[in-house]
C-alpha cells in the first residue's frame, strides 16, 4: 500500500512544476495553498457522506480522492510522506486516547 502513495507522491511532485494548463496539480498549486487546502476540505467532507450513506463503492472513490488531495497539500508544505508514515509508526502501539493526553499537556 505505501509503494501505491510513494509512486503518487513522486508523480505529484514532478507535475507541480508543469504548466498549469496541462495537469490538475500544477493548476492546484498556481491557485495557492489555501486552495489546496480548501480541496481537502471538500474531499474530506465528501467521504464522510459517502460513509455514512452505506456506499462502499463511493466510499473507496471519495478515500482516494480525498488521499490524492491530501498528498498534493502535503507536497505544497515539503512534507514528505515518509515523514507521516514515521510519525504514524512512532505512535504505533501506543494507546489512541494516551497519545491525544500527551498531546494535550505539551
Amino acid at each position: 500500500m505505501p509503494d501505491t502513495l510513494s509512486r503518487l507522491e513522486t508523480v505529484i511532485a514532478q507535475r507541480r512544476a508543469a504548466s498549469p494548463d496541462s495537469s490538475y496539480v500544477a493548476k492546484l498549486n498556481a491557485k495557492g495553498l489555501a486552495k489546496i487546502a480548501q480541496k481537502v476540505g471538500e474531499e474530506a467532507t465528501e467521504t464522510v457522506i459517502a460513509a455514512l450513506s452505506g456506499d462502499s463503492q463511493d466510499l473507496t472513490g471519495e478515500a482516494a480522492d480525498l488521499l490524492f488531495h491530501l498528498l498534493v497539500l502535503l507536497s505544497a508544505k515539503d512534507v514528505a510522506l515518509a515523514d507521516v508514515l514515521a510519525e504514524l509508526d512512532r505512535r504505533e502501539g501506543t494507546s489512541g486516547l494516551d497519545e491525544k493526553a500527551a498531546r494535550t499537556k505539551d
